[in-house]
């Protein structure tokens, strides 16, 4: 198919341009079927190689096209705090940005994203410091939806930012918390009080002892839980591996390696109290 349109000069090899040029020129001969979807995907990495000269337009595209835009953008960590509230619109379900350099300032803007059902804020680093409490209580507070959130290695979010998720997200049901190093009992307990269906929690290295443990294990999501990540909680004793597995007849994967306080005694626990329950994953460490 000929659009009769002049060949533009080829750009220099090895820009971005370049691999887009090449890319059209393939696109050209596929079916008419495909070469629409084609043609919308070299446009949106086109548009994201000059973003900034771009910004102030890409607010006025439909939500199916700004779905594929917040991918591509996301997957390249190209999401940031000063163009996030032109990417997103009032549809978005699902948003990853563990590769994006943003901060609280970029949370405020989710606040239009009220369907949001998984939010991953996962460090792609050792830690990510941009990301406190105050950014998550206004997740918390817009995003009731809210099903998956992932936090981990946001090493300043603390007890606040769970409180605020626990009574505002009740639906929730995976939370990742490992790393989060400020993170203590009052966390699980809120969590255990108030998320009925919770079915995967991972609150590794961080502060919570055994009372956490059981508050969490003895509100009603003990029914719902199938993983639990308590790895290198250094206050956590036998005691709490003995609360899960008493507690959660759903649990099928369970870690709780590199806590220097729980003995041999867990594994006699483990035989007893399982039986026949399959559990897929169990690991600790024996010190």
């Amino acid at each position: 198919m000929s659009f009769g349109l002049p060949r533009p000069a080829r750009p220099e090899a090895g820009c971005g341009v370049s691999r887009l040029w090449s890319r059209l020129s393939r696109a050209a001969a596929m079916p008419s079927s495909q070469l629409v979807g084609q043609l919308v995907e070299l446009c949106l990495r086109c548009l994201i190689i000059n973003i900034s000269r771009y910004i102030s337009d890409i607010k006025y595209l439909p939500p199916n096209i700004k779905d594929r835009l917040i991918k591509i953008m996301s997957t390249r960590g190209r999401i940031t705090d000063s163009n996030i509230n032109e990417v997103l619109h009032p549809e978005v379900q699902r948003l990853d940005l563990r590769s994006c350099d943003i901060s609280d300032l970029a949370l405020q803007h989710l606040c239009k994203c009220r369907k949001l059902k998984a939010l991953n804020l996962k460090s792609s680093r050792e830690h990510r410091n941009s990301i406190t409490s105050e950014g998550i209580k206004a997740v918390a507070s817009s995003c009731s939806d809210l099903h998956e959130i992932s936090l981990k290695g946001c090493c300043n979010v603390t007890d606040e930012g769970v409180l605020a998720l626990a009574l505002n997200c009740q639906l929730l049901k995976i939370i990742d918390l490992g790393g989060c190093l400020s993170i203590t009992d009052k966390s699980l307990q809120a969590l255990g009080k108030n998320c009925p269906f919770l079915q995967c929690v991972d609150f590794s290295t961080t502060q919570v002892s055994d009372s956490g443990v059981v508050a969490l294990v003895s509100g009603p999501c003990a029914k719902q839980l199938e993983e639990i990540n308590m790895g290198y909680c250094i206050n956590l004793t036998d005691k709490a591996v003995e609360a899960v597995l008493t507690a959660c007849p759903q649990i099928c994967i369970l870690l709780f390696h590199g806590c220097p306080l729980i003995t041999d005694h867990s594994r006699e626990v483990l035989e007893q109290l399982v039986g026949s329950r399959k559990l897929k994953q169990v690991t600790w460490s024996v010190y």
